[in-house]
């Protein structure tokens, strides 16, 4: 599969699958091709978070407006969904006044090292940039847990990252193939564990092993 300049609207895929895939590319396949998913507790926090943002409605002022649950996409990256909230703050550039776009998504954890949710707040920016034909320089993710933003900056890095990832999410989604599992120390909290079976598959344990096992570590 050669990467393409643009996407056709049956092709698209959601957003939030390029923030599965960077975390781990098995895990966003079981989502995304197999069909799979379960709740826990980390996800329904997460869930809960969004629905309470999507239900904020909108907010006015001089210099800001705000939009909730924003319908977004991209034909280059090939990606549709919705943005938490987008912020539009009023500046001015050549000497006139314009709104520009600042997304912000919400997580119920703290901020990371990885790129995760970064690059899935990047192709948000690239939406609205395709969508609005305007440059989107920053946004920022809050974190539930430390009740605080991460400003991120959109540059030539980031954005590169994020078109990788689309491109590389694209390629997966067509190959149709689940990915080997890669145990690491993500694995813990992730819902899909009991699915993903890491040890069992990695290692090419027996099933009794890997159950002694999972129950040890809980």
């Amino acid at each position: 599969m050669k990467e393409k300049d643009i996407f056709t609207d049956e092709e698209l895929l959601p957003i939030s699958a390029l923030q599965h895939f960077a975390f781990c590319p098995r895990q966003c396949a079981l989502i995304h091709i197999e069909g799979i998913w379960h709740e826990n507790y980390f996800t329904a926090q997460g869930r809960n978070l969004h629905e309470r943002v999507d239900k904020s409605g909108e907010r006015a002022g001089a210099e800001l407006k705000v939009e909730y649950a924003l319908l977004i996409r991209s034909y280059r990256l090939g990606v549709y969904g919705k943005a938490d909230v987008v912020e539009f703050h009023l500046k001015n550039r050549h000497g006139k006044p314009i709104w520009i776009p600042y997304p912000v998504e919400y997580k119920r954890g703290q901020p990371k090292q990885a790129n995760w949710d970064r690059i899935q707040l990047c192709a948000q920016a690239i939406c609205l940039e395709e969508q609005l034909d305007i440059d989107v320089e920053y946004g920022a993710i809050f974190y539930g847990k430390v009740r605080r933003r991460e400003e991120v900056t959109f540059d030539k890095s980031l954005r590169k990252t994020t078109q990788e990832t689309a491109f590389a999410l694209h390629k997966l989604i067509n190959t149709g193939k689940l990915p080997m599992p890669e145990r690491s120390e993500k694995c813990t909290n992730c819902s899909l564990l009991d699915y993903c079976m890491p040890i069992l598959i990695k290692r090419n344990v027996s099933v009794n092993t890997y159950i002694t096992t999972c129950l040890e570590s809980m």
